[in-house]
């Protein structure tokens, strides 16, 4: 079965094209920046590789320009040898597992889209236009959700009202194919870990705590606006601020719409939502640049910090997402000062980090292993896709 996994961020799209339950790996897709001018692309086939870069207004865009690529580097004669699609679905609220996406998925997705305003609409949107273009290819959703279903109760309920809490308003968890991608390498690799941390840092972040192969705890909430803070997406905030939003005369649209666009690195450096062009800017001398930078990096150290009491001390810590492979200084400033904790980098195996394979960059001393490891969420949805429609 010739599977198609779309993995849509909130600027960003990755693809891969596997030949399943062989796992062979047909085609690598990648796009970022997407809805700003100048997205970078790039599709991979063999050992031949194609890049550029384009105006990817959204990511149909995306998706098409990537059919057509895999295309000319013969991946695939038509569109239509694609048998399937899966999806790295973000909220699908009461869903739990991995499910074939149908007119019912469709409507929860959109029920949910308030909670999950970044994300659900792209992924609505590509859902329905694989339906144009691949009618006959069934698609499978695989929500971000269903990895943090073995978070205890008392991590995932809030301070609220109980009856709210039994109308599904807790801690949900996101990132979840990521997290458990980076659960199973690590189960390869080093095999004797079982209380890791594992951070994914990108365009949007997350923090997990995992014991023993299941998540014990996660910094995002009931939506992925919540725990670290984004690109443009606020992280936590204190709901009450809003009424003072209000009472100084914004409407609730606009704080929402403001809060979830305009938060975030973008929000505090007025630079970008990119941190590549704000550590720029910050290097230029540019002081709210720089207290994007060091905001985003006490805000992963809050994290870090509660986690390693979540676990007793954490046996590794494990960087991955675009920031967290490819970010040296990030790494070294989220692990600097943490010797209590038995956390030492070693800062020229840092510098010297691809981001590109599993890379341990921890120093002698150091009593907890620190790893940089490319997660394969696509892979995570290539099995569930497969494993579903096998059913």
């Amino acid at each position: 079965m010739i599977v198609l996994i779309a993995n849509l961020g909130s600027t960003s799209f990755k693809g891969k094209l596997f030949d399943m339950p062989a796992e062979r790996l047909l085609a690598v897709s990648a796009a970022d920046r997407i809805g700003q001018a100048q997205s970078n692309w790039s599709v991979t086939v063999c050992d031949q590789t194609r890049k550029g870069t384009c105006d990817l207004a959204d990511h149909a865009a995306a998706i098409e320009l990537h059919l057509e690529q895999m295309i000319q580097l013969r991946a695939i004669e038509t569109v239509e040898d694609v048998q399937a699609i899966g999806f790295k679905a973000v909220h699908g609220g009461p869903i739990k597992t991995p499910v074939r996406v149908d007119d019912q998925v469709l409507e929860t997705m959109h029920q949910f889209t308030h909670f999950a305003p970044a994300h659900n609409p792209p992924y609505i949107a590509a859902m329905e236009a694989f339906r144009e273009t691949l009618p006959e290819a069934p698609q499978v959703a695989a929500f971000e959700t269903a990895f943090h279903q073995t978070i205890p109760l008392a991590r995932q309920v809030y301070g609220i009202p109980y009856e709210w809490t039994e109308m599904g308003l807790r801690r949900y968890g996101f990132h979840g194919a990521s997290h458990c991608s980076i659960t199973a390498r690590m189960a390869q690799v080093a095999p004797d870990v079982k209380k890791l941390i594992s951070c994914h840092l990108g365009g949007s972040c997350s923090i997990s705590a995992i014991q023993d192969g299941q998540s014990v705890a996660n910094s995002f909430g009931l939506t992925a606006q919540s725990g670290v803070f984004h690109n443009n997406r606020v992280g936590d905030f204190d709901v009450f601020a809003i009424l003072g939003l209000t009472k100084a005369g914004l409407d609730l649209d606009t704080v929402f719409s403001r809060l979830s666009k305009e938060g975030g690195l973008l929000g505090i450096s007025g630079v970008s939502q990119d941190l590549r062009d704000i550590e720029d800017a910050a290097a230029n001398g540019n002081d709210r640049a720089r207290l994007a930078v060091d905001a985003f990096v006490e805000s992963c150290r809050h994290y870090v910090g509660a986690y390693m009491a979540v676990l007793n001390g954490a046996e590794a810590i494990v960087f991955t997402g675009g920031i967290g492979q490819h970010s040296e200084s990030i790494r070294a400033a989220i692990c600097a000062d943490m010797d209590y904790a038995g956390i030492e980098l070693d800062h020229q195996s840092n510098i010297s980090v691809s981001g590109d394979g599993d890379e341990r960059i921890e120093a002698p001393a150091s009593r907890s292993q620190i790893w940089v490891i490319p997660s394969n969420e696509e892979l995570i949805v290539a099995r569930q896709t497969f494993e579903v429609l096998a059913a």
